[in-house]
């Protein structure tokens, strides 16, 4: 098994993409938004970390979050809310996707990809750079043609808080070849 590092900053701040498994368009529905925001909550209120920026798209979310100082454990954080969002996902009679002899061995679950992207944020331009690809994702997928649009987004918050004008973000070609990084 291949060994992944992680990054190991106490108190820090870090881009994530957690994505379903096979790419299955759940996660806009509204129970599963409610299984999402409910796991966010549990594990948040256990071990807190502070969501910065989130989008909720159909097959993959991406988030900005900060530990708390003294504190790098992002990793059980999001172990829990897989756990705690596929154990009420389907209770609530939703189907899993199928997943292969080797993965059912191992107590997975149709429900997510097993691995997730993590970028450990740098400095502030960074965090922005991480921030305004997570609000344009919606455009970047051809969802919506402006980031206004999307409703499961914290761009919405941001607009309210100065950070964006309303109309920012209507177009596919802010995005270059450096976003591929993200996906």
């Amino acid at each position: 098994m291949a060994n992944y590092r992680r990054a190991h900053v106490p108190g820090g701040t870090f881009f994530f993409t957690v994505v379903t498994h096979q790419r299955r368009e759940i996660l806009t529905n509204p129970g599963a938004r409610s299984c999402l925001r409910t796991a966010l909550r549990e594990v948040a209120a256990r071990r807190p970390f502070q969501i910065d920026a989130i989008v909720l798209l159909p097959d993959h979310l991406h988030t900005v979050w900060t530990l708390p100082p003294d504190d790098m454990d992002f990793p059980t954080r999001w172990r829990q809310i897989k756990a705690i969002f596929t154990r009420a996902y389907i209770s609530e009679d939703n189907a899993e996707a199928a997943v292969s002899a080797g993965r059912a061995r191992q107590g997975d679950r149709g429900i997510w990809q097993r691995r997730y992207y993590e970028h450990t944020v740098r400095d502030e331009a960074d965090l922005k750079r991480c921030i305004d690809y997570l609000h344009l994702n919606p455009v970047k997928h051809q969802l919506v043609p402006r980031v206004g649009e999307w409703p499961w987004s914290t761009f919405h918050r941001y607009v309210q808080l100065g950070d964006y004008a309303p109309e920012w973000g209507g177009s596919q070609e802010l995005f270059g070849d450096e976003w591929d990084q993200f996906e």
